[in-house]
């Protein structure tokens, strides 16, 4: 068998175009996440709304481009009211999600603040709480975002400082209600009803809002696609997404499995599409029902429950704040990889979280802000991962897993942008070999290899961090060339690539 790797590019084969909001992240009041990650008033790069001037600058670099929000677990508890008006008069509550008291001194203000000041780019994603509350709060909250003037809450907005409406078109209709984690867990009867009620009464203040409904937490549910179908019979008029969460870790020390875990991302992602596509049938409904992959991730789960139930009531505590690895970023990549080559139907997707919690971004109280080793990845597909995903069938190497069955050793797919360059994104799984890459290009007017950046290292474990931040970063690849309309490269063993052909 050979150990070489193939698939063929055609621009006549295609996926669909990518979203951009494909690269968006998630802002949750957990631990550091909002508190010493990008709101810190005392730091010595604040501004003068207390927003973390290098952590900005990180997050612009990162690209980010829709920022979900304020969970996560915590929206099921959030009393939007909490959250506007003068910060010192604002009310301290506890958080049952996390075990922890939340201040509210950062609120929605400050949050649609924080989302002008990344750039026009980033998009405001608001959830609305539909565990302990329901139909009138999330009208309410709404009115007060979005109505320009003359109504109480429109009026009352105006008098806290803001004149401008906030516009808020995307939003969640709850997160993971088919938890029994979630503060008022309910079952999919309980929740379709609830979501379709909710999602009428916000089309009756704007009928072009665009609307998530809460799918499965995971495809390991025991109501997994049940769920989906129960919601969407309910639902399907009246949304435009159905969310997917999914979280990934090594365990026992199975690294060939963790490598492959987009096998199950796209496994995830394709079930899904098959359930609304069902439903959408039964209904005769010719719309197609986008998905939301608004919580993705690699996070160490296992560690949580500990961390979490030794909490008592704490403010802002360091809580699940993974350290990544060079392993854990080229999983990443893979899992990036998923989804762009599901851009048909995979419209959003959200980085779960921004900084510190789980995230590319950390931070010192304090000190500094540094990349983790995720952050490459994630910023190179935002970079160049825009434009319109083709069609890639890969041809080559396998290897077994105990959890994902057979993978190939290579995963990839590739983007052509508007001005005709295509980027290859690609992932060699091999812990120990390095794997021979050869892509034969079809109708596409290439002449050069721009770039070959690879994120890899002799350690697999090297991260970076607070003793030093600059440890691991991509790296120029070497060989790589164009021989007679065929890409050739070597890639390293367990790596992330980036190949740019102009």
């Amino acid at each position: 068998m050979t150990r070489t790797a193939r698939f063929a590019l055609d621009p006549a084969f295609t996926v669909g175009t990518v979203d951009p909001r494909l690269f968006g992240s998630f802002v949750e009041h957990l631990g550091r996440c909002v508190y010493t990650g990008i709101f810190e008033p005392d730091h010595p790069t604040a501004d003068e709304a207390g927003l973390r001037q290098d952590v900005l600058e990180l997050v612009r670099e990162l690209g980010v481009t829709v920022i979900r929000y304020p969970g996560g677990n915590f929206v099921s508890g959030y009393k939007w009211e909490d959250s506007v008006g003068p910060a010192d008069e604002r009310p301290r509550r506890l958080d049952l999600a996390w075990r922890t008291t939340e201040s509210n001194r950062f609120g929605l203000s400050e949050y649609i603040a924080f989302l002008k000041k990344v750039g026009p780019q980033a998009e405001p994603m608001m959830a609305v709480n539909l565990g302990t509350r329901g139909v009138a709060e999330a009208i309410e909250l709404q009115e007060y975002a979005n109505h320009p003037a003359g109504t109480e809450l429109s009026d009352r907005r105006i008098a806290h400082g803001d004149k401008d409406p906030f516009g808020i078109r995307l939003w969640c209709l709850g997160n993971e209600m088919d938890g029994p984690w979630q503060t008022g867990h309910k079952t999919a009867e309980e929740y379709g009803r609830l979501a379709a009620e909710t999602a009428r009464a916000m089309r009756q203040i704007d009928k072009d809002v665009e609307l998530v409904a809460c799918g499965s937490s995971g495809q390991g549910m025991d109501t997994f696609a049940e769920w989906e179908a129960t919601v969407l019979q309910e639902t399907y008029d009246l949304v435009d997404h159905i969310s997917l969460h999914a979280y990934y870790e090594e365990h026992d020390g199975d690294r060939d499995s963790f490598l492959a875990s987009a096998v199950d991302m796209e496994s995830f992602i394709e079930n899904v599409v098959a359930t609304c596509d069902h439903v959408g049938a039964r209904l005769k409904s010719k719309k197609k029902i986008n998905l939301s992959f608004d919580e993705w991730n690699v996070w160490y789960m296992s560690r949580t429950d500990a961390e979490v139930s030794a909490l008592d009531w704490p403010e802002a505590p360091r809580l699940l704040e993974d350290v990544y690895s060079v392993t854990d970023a080229v999983v990443l990549g893979s899992l990036l990889i998923a989804l762009l080559r599901h851009a048909d139907r995979v419209t959003v997707a959200c980085l779960a979280q921004l900084v510190n919690v789980i995230a590319p971004v950390m931070t010192e109280p304090g000190g500094p802000a540094w990349r983790q080793t995720t952050f490459f990845p994630f910023a190179a597909a935002s970079r160049f991962g825009r434009g319109e995903v083709l069609d890639v069938r890969v041809s080559g190497p396998t290897y077994d897993t105990k959890r994902h069955g057979t993978a190939d050793l290579l995963h990839a797919t590739a983007v052509r942008a508007e001005d005709g360059t295509v980027t290859v994104f690609a992932v060699n799984r091999s812990q120990t070999e390095s794997l021979p890459l050869e892509v034969a290009l079809h109708g596409l007017e290439l002449g050069e290899v721009v770039e070959h950046s690879v994120l890899a290292d002799a350690d697999p474990d090297a991260r970076n961090t607070l003793a030093e931040p600059e440890r691991v970063a991509p790296h120029a690849g070497s060989g790589t060339a164009l021989e007679d309309s065929t890409l050739k490269a070597t890639l390293e063993p367990l790596s992330w690539n980036v190949i740019r052909l102009g």
